[in-house]
């Protein structure tokens, strides 16, 4: 199998160059992509906007929308890339278009996928990690199942500071750790919190983490904080 997964957070030049470098590589030979932009709305504006934000890779993308047969475009792919928004939105649609065991089956195969914030959480078993509001109800918290392990996209650590009248202003609130925490004590998946810019391309049962850095979670251990060039193993443990 071969996936990039990416946080997003690509609002800097540099973490530019690295999303473009890295899908051109990814798609390497594919003339077309069918991009899946259920994670919002309008999808036509989703893979307009996102098509040439892309262009600079060279890849070319298509909305699985336009497709009079969204299962039969996934089985004629090249390869696909899943765009962000609401996870539990994305996770209704692929539901509701019967695509998760047809995904599942051709990146199990070799189709390359590529996968951004919510796109990078339905690669994982399930969406039990994600940041966002159930705005809808999927019929399960089911997802891909491509890889062994949770993500949890746009992570940072510690607490957050507002900025009101000039000063900051400590939040208060649960920080992302304490959220994977009680995750942990229910589940022992383990998780990867990629902070924003970071990409993880994951290729047959090994990763390797691109652009920044991320945070791993174990159930009933200490987090341990990773750097980009570190190698993964299928339980996110450094080889």
């Amino acid at each position: 199998m071969r996936l990039l997964l990416g946080s997003g957070g690509l609002a800097t030049e540099a973490r530019r160059t690295v999303y473009h470098t890295e899908m051109a590589a990814h798609f390497e030979g594919c003339e077309e992509v069918v991009f899946i932009p259920y994670a919002v709305a309008d999808h036509d504006h989703a893979t307009a906007r996102m098509a040439e934000f892309s262009a600079p890779s060279g890849v070319n993308l298509r909305g699985i929308h336009t497709f009079d047969d969204p299962v039969a475009a996934i089985e004629q792919a090249q390869g696909v890339y899943v765009g962000g928004g609401n996870t539990f939105l994305l996770t209704r649609d692929l539901h509701r278009n019967g695509l998760l065991q047809v995904v599942r089956e051709r990146v199990r195969a070799g189709m390359p996928y590529m996968g951004v914030s919510a796109g990078s959480n339905v690669a994982c078993p399930t969406l039990k990690t994600t940041n966002d509001m159930p705005i809808v109800m999927p019929d399960s918290f089911e997802t891909f199942d491509l890889v062994p392990f949770q993500i949890n996209a746009h992570y940072h650590d510690g607490g957050i500071w507002l900025q009101k009248d000039g000063e900051f202003i400590q939040h208060f609130g649960e920080t992302r750790a304490k959220r994977i925490s009680e995750f942990h004590h229910w589940n022992d998946a383990p998780v990867i919190g990629l902070c924003e810019g970071a990409f993880l391309r994951w290729v047959d049962g090994e990763g390797v983490l691109i652009g920044a850095d991320a945070t791993v979670f174990r159930a009933r251990e200490s987090p341990t904080v990773i750097s980009p060039g570190s190698r993964l193993s299928t339980s996110l443990h450094q080889h």
